[in-house]
C-alpha cells in the first residue's frame, strides 16, 4: 500500500471511531476532529457509505445500523493497546513448540496470536474466536481448529453448549485467557454469561492457565463471575497499581509484569 492509501485508511478508521465514540457529528465537527479539509471529509464519507458504514445525513453523518458490534469490538481492541502488546510479547515467550494451545477470543488474547502469526512455530491452535482465528490463514507450521457453538457477535466468538461440549473432548497444554474484569474480590469476571460458561470449561481443560489482561482491568467489575484469579498465572503489564501487585501475592497469584518500555 502506498503511503498515501495508508493515510487515507488511516483517516477513514478515524472518522469511523469518532461517529461511533459520539454518534451523529457534522462535516465540520469530522474536519475538526481529524485535521482533515471539509472537502476531503466530504469524499471519505462518500467511501465510507458505499462501504456501508455510515449513513450519510444532512449536514453530517452517522454510523450505520448494524456496523456499530463490528466497531465496538475494534474500538475495544484499540484500547490499551501498547500494555495488550507488551503482555502478547510475555505471553509469546512463554510458547513452546509442537503443543495444543487455547486462545480465547479477547482482544489482549488477539496481539498474541498477531505475534505467531508474524513468528510462527509449529503449534496446534484452538480457539473461539473468529477474529483470532483469521490471523491464522495461510500461515505455515499452524494447525487451526476453530470450535463450533453460537455465534457471540459482539466478541466475534463461538459460545454455547456445543462450544463447551466440544472442549469437554480436548486437552491444552496452554490456555490463554483475556477477562472483562479482575474484581476487588479477586475472581475473573465476564460482561456475557455464555462467555462466562466457556471460560470456565476452558480452565478445567488445560495444563497451564495463563490469563491476559492489562492493568486497566483490575479493580473493576462485570456481572458474572468465572473463576478465581488464582486459578491461572496472571501476565498484565507495569501500570498495574502498588495495591494489586500486593494483592496477587496475598492471592498466591504468579504474575508476570509487561515493561511497556519494551514495545514501540
Amino acid at each position: 500500500m502506498s503511503q498515501a492509501g495508508g493515510v487515507k485508511v488511516d483517516r477513514l478508521d478515524a472518522i469511523r471511531s469518532h461517529l461511533y465514540a459520539n454518534g451523529f457529528s457534522t462535516i465540520q465537527a469530522l474536519a475538526d476532529a481529524i485535521g482533515a479539509s471539509l472537502a476531503t471529509v466530504r469524499r471519505d464519507l462518500q467511501v465510507l457509505e458505499r462501504e456501508g458504514a455510515i449513513d450519510r445525513v444532512h449536514g453530517g453523518a452517522r454510523i450505520a445500523e448494524g456496523s456499530s458490534v463490528e466497531l465496538a469490538f475494534q474500538e475495544r481492541a484499540k484500547r490499551h493497546l501498547s500494555a495488550k502488546r507488551a503482555i502478547a510479547t510475555a505471553a509469546y515467550d512463554l510458547l513452546t513448540p509442537r503443543t495444543a494451545i487455547f486462545l480465547d477470543a479477547g482482544t489482549t488474547v488477539l496481539q498474541l496470536a498477531r505475534l505467531i502469526r508474524l513468528n510462527p512455530m509449529p503449534l496446534r491452535i484452538f480457539t473461539n474466536g473468529l477474529t483470532v482465528a483469521q490471523e491464522f490463514l495461510n500461515i505455515p507450521n499452524l494447525e487451526v481448529v476453530l470450535i463450533g457453538g453460537q455465534l457471540r457477535s459482539e466478541n466475534a466468538s463461538l459460545v454455547g453448549p456445543q462450544a463447551e461440549a466440544m472442549l469437554e473432548t480436548i486437552w491444552f497444554d496452554q490456555l490463554f485467557l483475556g477477562a472483562s474484569a479482575i474484581s476487588p474480590d479477586g475472581a475473573i469476571y465476564s460482561v456475557d454469561s455464555a462467555e462466562a460458561s466457556l471460560n470456565k470449561c476452558m480452565l478445567t481443560r488445560s495444563a497451564q492457565r495463563f490469563l491476559l489482561a492489562d492493568s486497566s482491568k483490575f479493580g473493576t467489575t462485570a456481572t458474572y463471575k468465572v473463576a478465581p484469579l488464582s486459578v491461572a498465572k496472571a501476565i498484565t503489564d507495569a501500570g498495574l497499581s502498588t495495591h494489586w501487585r500486593s494483592e496477587l501475592i496475598n492471592l498466591g497469584v504468579e504474575a508476570t509484569i509487561a515493561d511497556l518500555g519494551a514495545q514501540e
